[in-house]
């Protein structure tokens, strides 16, 4: 298989990591999608990454599809219950974390790829506020469970974790870890799996 993506995307970030997790094999192939060369057309119309070239040549995007996808491979480390309402609950903890990665990615996009006199800081407050809001659910659903499932890890944890590492590579001046203390906590675990560690985004 080969993995299209880039080194500081959290959504790839995600990928990666449940494919060491999962102990998967894969070349990673870096693209720049904000590149005038770009081919990424050629395996995702969106435009986007991740994209998972599977070894048929089909392709799979968006990172909850191809986690779905990876988890099914190999039977080692399930990392989403397969029936039930914990498969339902994993997947509201992906989607809420993916939430708080949309609005930081939005904000980020207005920041640095929109010329300075078209920024809007309304918008940047709103997605500001949905970060904020959004840590603050998950830190007060946390409580004070050893990961976001309760005892076993999960793609639950590994997306809470990929946000948490992206406001941490993105957006230092929100100081997360002093007013979410249950999620401050969990990240100390996480980030020192090699799988985090392996994936880490250059600063």
């Amino acid at each position: 298989m080969k993995l299209i993506g880039s080194l500081t995307s959290p959504y790839v970030r995600k990928v990666r990591i449940v494919m060491a997790e999962k102990k998967l094999e894969y070349e990673l192939i870096i693209e720049d999608v904000w590149s005038d060369k770009t081919k990424i057309q050629a395996y995702n119309p969106l435009g986007k990454v991740p994209c998972l070239v599977m070894d048929d040549n089909g392709c799979l995007f968006d990172s909850r599809v191809i986690v779905e996808y990876l988890d099914t491979l190999s039977p080692v480390g399930r990392l989403i219950p397969q029936t039930g309402r914990d498969r339902t609950a994993t997947r509201c903890w992906e989607a809420t974390a993916d939430g708080v990665l949309d609005a930081a990615v939005a904000i980020n996009i207005e920041k640095t790829r929109r010329p300075a006199e078209l920024r809007s800081d309304d918008w940047i407050k709103r997605q500001t506020d949905k970060i904020t809001t959004t840590l603050e659910f998950m830190n007060t659903e946390l409580d004070s469970l050893v990961f976001c499932m309760g005892i076993n890890f999960s793609l639950a944890d590994i997306a809470v974790g990929c946000a948490l590492g992206y406001l941490d590579l993105r957006f230092e001046e929100l100081n997360w870890r002093k007013k979410y203390i249950n999620l401050a906590a969990l990240y100390e675990k996480l980030r020192v799996r090699p799988s985090f560690v392996g994936s880490a985004p250059p600063k």
